[in-house]
């Protein structure tokens, strides 16, 4: 258990080993909840989705898969059409 002392501005100071659990640097949020009994819980802010959440988002079932220089050939012909879509289907 850590003790930290309250500062005459209301301020803590979180210790390294506190931060490092957390998963946070310098400059990163935290949320507080208030619970009950006089209670917090503390917990690193995290965006609400990663990068890795957006992968495959546009992706439609049964829909083309296309390597980087079909998506370019397609990409030099101007706007898509469905005709040039089906045509580029792989098998």
């Amino acid at each position: 258990m850590s003790v930290l002392t309250i500062t005459a501005k209301g301020r803590i100071t979180l210790p390294a080993d506190i931060l490092e659990h957390l998963g946070i640097q310098a400059g990163e949020k935290i949320t507080l909840e208030k619970l009950p009994g006089g209670r917090i819980e503390v917990r690193a802010a995290r965006p609400a989705t990663s990068i890795s959440a957006v992968f495959g988002l546009l992706r439609r079932d049964g829909g083309p898969t296309l390597s980087i220089e079909e998506m370019n050939e397609i990409a030099k012909r101007g706007p898509a059409s469905e005709q040039s879509m089906a045509s580029s289907k792989k098998p």
